[in-house]
């Protein structure tokens, strides 16, 4: 099993300065590498609404030239928003750089801040999202593409540099509802598993194992899991759930305050973001159960359920400083992690 590390730069102006904060991010990752963290998550965000990172490949771009061996993932990628020829062309160059490291997670987006800066229609996020990705899988795999569609025409053309790895760089799916999950699984890409944001762990379970079925039967006997949690780790498990508490309400209240929000600051009792906002809202409450808590034997325990449950996965990913964590505890945790739960699965291969 591999363990990996996520930031969605979640960004708390009171508490953090932006420069400190994303060199301090990077330092985290950069001391990952060395620890055998599988995986460096990185989220794209816009106009402070939520994190404060436009830009993921410059991120990973500058970790590529920091570290040897983590992989460099984006959680997520933002497809409706950019020509899709844009993205094709930089990820491939961060591929290429990073000696064919990158992980591609992708997703639709749903921050309305974001379609209304762009100028996007958040109704039409579905349909732009698929073609875009079949445009930039086309790109990678094939010598020159030609595309007319809904939302962007490309007459015949070739993206360059192509990909290091073939036929391209792994596609991991923002996947939240089973149409997403059953998305995936018809192209064979892997697919995040987020409980804690999304729905209980039964449901996403159910939603993770009809998806991996689905990809067997369509020929796609390989793809991937990665759930992404919360991590609270110390060696006294009150402070664990004391700093749990504390930092999954900040995370909370800011990701919910530009989630949805009608003009009033409200949700409309019943609407989905209602319920969604609702269900973010009560990870505080029921952070045991949707964050992996505790001390170091704790942990591992937790880590041994959540798999059971879901049938198996690749990697776990954890948000590093979600809610305003400080980069010394960030890197306390990572490094306790390290040193006392990740050998306990390093004979555990992923099914």
């Amino acid at each position: 099993m591999n363990f990996g590390l996520l930031t969605l730069m979640d960004y708390h102006a009171g508490m953090q300065d932006e420069a400190t904060y994303l060199n301090d991010t990077l330092s985290l990752f950069e001391l990952a590498d060395t620890l055998g963290y599988s995986t460096a998550w990185i989220g794209e965000e816009h106009f402070y609404h939520f994190g404060v990172c436009p830009s993921p490949q410059i991120m990973l771009a500058a970790l590529a030239r920091r570290t040897s061996s983590i992989r460099l993932g984006t959680a997520i990628s933002l497809l409706p928003f950019e020509n899709p020829l844009r993205k094709a062309e930089d990820f491939a160059l961060l591929d290429v750089i990073s000696g064919g490291r990158l992980n591609f997670g992708v997703g639709r987006g749903s921050i309305p801040k974001h379609f209304e800066g762009f100028g996007v229609a958040a109704r039409d996020s579905r349909e732009r999202y698929e073609e875009a990705i079949e445009i930039i899988r086309r790109s990678w795999t094939e010598r020159s593409i030609a595309h007319d569609g809904e939302y962007w025409t490309v007459p015949e053309i070739s993206v360059s540099p192509k990909p290091a790895q073939t036929p391209h760089p792994p596609f991991w799916r923002g996947t939240v509802s089973i149409e997403s999950f059953m998305h995936a699984a018809e192209c064979g890409d892997n697919a995040f598993i987020i409980p804690w944001v999304a729905a209980p762990l039964s449901e996403m379970a159910e939603r993770y194992k009809r998806y991996r079925a689905h990809a067997h039967e369509r020929g796609h006997r390989h793809v991937k899991g990665t759930a992404v949690y919360m991590l609270f780790i110390d060696e006294d498990y009150e402070t664990a759930l004391a700093k749990g508490k504390e930092e999954s309400r900040r995370y909370a209240e800011l990701i919910t305050e530009h989630y949805g929000r009608n003009k009033d600051k409200t949700y409309a009792t019943g609407s989905a973001a209602f319920e969604h906002a609702q269900y973010i809202m009560s990870i505080t409450d029921n952070l045991e159960e949707r964050a992996i808590v505790g001390t170091p034997d704790m942990c591992r325990r937790r880590i041994q359920e959540i798999d059971e449950e879901l049938g198996g996965v690749d990697e776990f990913a954890f948000y590093l400083h979600a809610g305003g964590r400080s980069t010394d505890e960030a890197r306390r945790s990572i490094q306790l992690f390290a040193r006392e739960v990740m050998p306990a699965f390093e004979a555990i291969p992923a099914e």
